[in-house]
């Protein structure tokens, strides 16, 4: 135990008081330093007189260390302001030497004492000089023992602003890995051969494969926050061949207690590469639309509706109810919340398809606004499964819609998919029908429903991301169904924002598209992932097609055949213009097919393309009946002419 507090004590206090003794030790050799320059560099000077001054130099010194405490920093970390401090440090005790020395001139109380001033300023400025140089030549010595003793990383600094400069410092003062850092890199040409901090700025037009290879570069951190994402793209495409990893620097407000470390620097992420800058609303009402409100969100558990919880947690809501029937996943999202010290929530495990039970929900906790995101939303399982797709993409959102317009709730925002256009599968069908019953619903209704429709979410339970991820993981190829397949991504966050501000401007009826920039080839996404992942495609991993499943798009779309858009006072929603419906015709059809709906595939099936004309199926077995539906509504169209010339021809007669 004694031995233990020994060590402890002896590693907290031991290194700065010998820092301290030091410090006086080449305060003497400079004292002695100003005699010898002041007397032409000979030692012509009192030297009984000099040994007499010495004890009351090394007090004075003593206590203006003691004072401003420059000798209490980590001489291998020494920065701007420990210089500083040693500056503050001899001002103090030149001053106090000046101020000594004349009163004692005046009153003699020690007589004969002096020591010339001109020795006293000669003396500080020698002690400023050899202090600062011994902390950096410190500093530089314990840097390169470091560099042949630990693992060293050659690494480039993307960005010359503020942030490359903390990041400089942070990967200089990691003490696990020594990190070399070659040069700056920006992309103005004009500081192209200028220095920061003694590190050369090197022009990203010189950034090439030939460079990093002849300069055995390890990493790229790019900490440029502005830097958009088509140069990153360009940056792995010119280096896909080199095993550079390329890294990022976190936004500042992830700093820890406003500082970085070499820790927080992350790999590259998928996100960045979206092609588009990420999607950001600062709209002040948002706060004051949800001010006070009961807000239930469905699906609460999932990707989508979890993100909402936690944006709505933020806004000063009265209450939030939380509905899934995933209790595991439902449980993670109360204790996220209950750690982010929110208590105004209660999680409900529930059955959206149980109307009693949704009933009951509505009832004990009055929501004056619902979100609703519980949805099946695989393409392939659901074509399978036409019965489970409608019980609840149709019947559940029927149920809930039905139940918030019986208790006059505000609002009801329905997260739909850009799958529900020009549907090609059952999922996307379902959504549709969904879509059509609630604008259906708003006619006769004083809740105001509002659909949002957008493409996959990065990250999403069930998305190509993770599944990407996970392939990567195993060392397995990664699967794509089709070399030329599009898609449009957003991020989880993105995705919820939009929905909340949506919500916010909607006022019943509308159905919100969101811009989502360019759509992204799959290929080029997957082969991104294997460069960030430090492998190299082929090689390493490779990609392997397995075609089209049923029901999936090559290309998906926001708008259907007919549809325009309306522009909102934020650039990225826009309203669809959707072609008219025969309301009171279409929610009864809807509301048959929810009745009617069994385990007969195509029974169901047909019925679904009768009510979506543009619903067309690709590489599923439905495939057969779109003929039959043409074939169905020209026949019906024919009888119903023939009806209405019979009825003419008798009104003659």
């Amino acid at each position: 135990m004694i031995n233990n507090y020994f060590a402890y004590y002896s590693q907290k206090y031991a290194s700065k008081w010998l820092v301290f003794g030091i410090d006086l030790c080449l305060l003497l050799v400079t004292f002695f330093l100003a005699y010898f320059i002041r007397f032409n560099f000979t030692l012509d000077f009192d030297l009984k007189q000099f040994f007499f001054e010495i004890p009351f130099v090394l007090v004075v010194s003593a206590v203006s260390f003691l004072v401003v405490g420059s000798f209490k920093s980590v001489i291998r970390h020494t920065g701007f302001t420990d210089v500083v401090n040693v500056f503050k440090a001899i001002v103090l005790m030149a001053f106090a030497c000046i101020t000594i020395v004349s009163i004692n001139r005046f009153t003699n109380i020690v007589p004969g004492f002096t020591i010339p001033l001109s020795i006293i300023v000669m003396h500080a400025l020698l002690s400023f000089v050899a202090l600062s140089a011994s902390r950096l030549l410190f500093k530089m010595t314990y840097k390169y023992l470091k560099s042949k003793l630990l693992l060293t990383r050659r690494v480039l600094i993307y960005g010359t602003g503020d942030s490359a400069i903390v990041t400089y410092n942070a990967l200089l003062n990691n003490a696990k890995t020594s990190f070399d850092i070659l040069a700056f890199v920006d992309n103005d040409n004009k500081k192209n051969g200028k220095v920061i901090n003694g590190v050369r700025i090197v022009s990203c037009s010189n950034l090439d494969l030939n460079y990093v290879e002849t300069n055995d570069v390890d990493e790229i951190i790019v900490a440029d926050h502005n830097t958009d994402s088509g140069m990153l793209m360009k940056l792995l495409d010119a280096l896909s061949d080199s095993e550079v990893k390329i890294t990022k620097v976190p936004p500042i407000e992830q700093w820890i207690n406003g500082e970085l470390s070499a820790k927080q620097i992350k790999q590259v992420q998928i996100e960045d590469l979206l092609g588009r800058p990420p999607i950001e609303i600062d709209n002040p009402n948002l706060l004051n639309e949800f001010r006070g409100e009961t807000v239930l969100v469905t699906g609460a558990a999932g990707s989508i509706g979890s993100e909402l919880v936690k944006q709505l947690s933020n806004f000063d809501v009265k209450h939030l109810i939380l509905v899934d029937q995933a209790e595991s996943a439902l449980y993670d999202v109360q204790q996220d919340l209950k750690r982010d010290g929110k208590h105004n929530y209660t999680a409900i495990v529930a059955d959206i398809r149980d109307g009693l039970r949704i009933d009951s929900i509505f009832q004990t906790h009055k929501p004056t606004m619902v979100f609703h995101a519980a949805a099946y939303k695989h393409v392939p399982l659901m074509e399978k499964a036409p019965y489970e797709a409608i019980k609840i993409n149709v019947n559940g959102t029927k149920l809930l819609a039905d139940t918030a317009s019986r208790y006059n709730v505000k609002k009801f925002v329905f997260v739909s998919t850009d799958k529900a256009v020009n549907p090609t599968s059952v999922m996307g069908a379902t959504k549709r029908i969904a879509e059509m019953y609630i604008t259906c619903l708003q006619k006769e209704s004083k809740t105001k429903f509002i659909t949002t429709r957008f493409g996959n979410v990065l990250g999403s339970n069930g998305s190509v991301i993770p599944l990407f991820k996970k392939q990567i993981e195993a060392g397995s190829s990664l699967t794509l169904t089709h070399k030329d397949i599009t898609r449009y991504f957003m991020t989880i966050p993105e995705a919820s924002q939009l929905v909340l501000e949506a919500g916010t401007m909607g006022k019943g009826g509308e159905i919100f598209i969101f811009d989502m920039g360019e759509s992204v080839k799959i290929f080029d996404l997957a082969k991104n992932m294997i460069r960030l992942s430090g492998l190299r495609y082929p090689e390493d991993i490779d990609i392997n097609v397995t075609g089209l499943r049923p029901g999936e798009k090559l290309y998906e779309e926001l708008l259907a055949n007919g549809e325009n858009t309306l522009s909102t006072y934020h650039k990225k929603i826009l309203i669809s213009k959707t072609r008219e419906l025969d309301y009171a015709k279409v929610k009864s059809e809807i509301e048959e097919l929810c009745i009617t709906n069994r385990f007969q595939n195509n029974n169901i099936v047909m019925k679904m393309k009768s009510l979506i004309p543009e619903y067309k199926s690709n590489n599923s077995e439905y495939e057969k009946f779109d003929t039959r539906v043409e074939i169905y509504k020209k026949a019906k169209g024919i009888l119903e002419n023939n009806s209405k010339d019979s009825k003419v021809f008798k009104s003659v007669q």
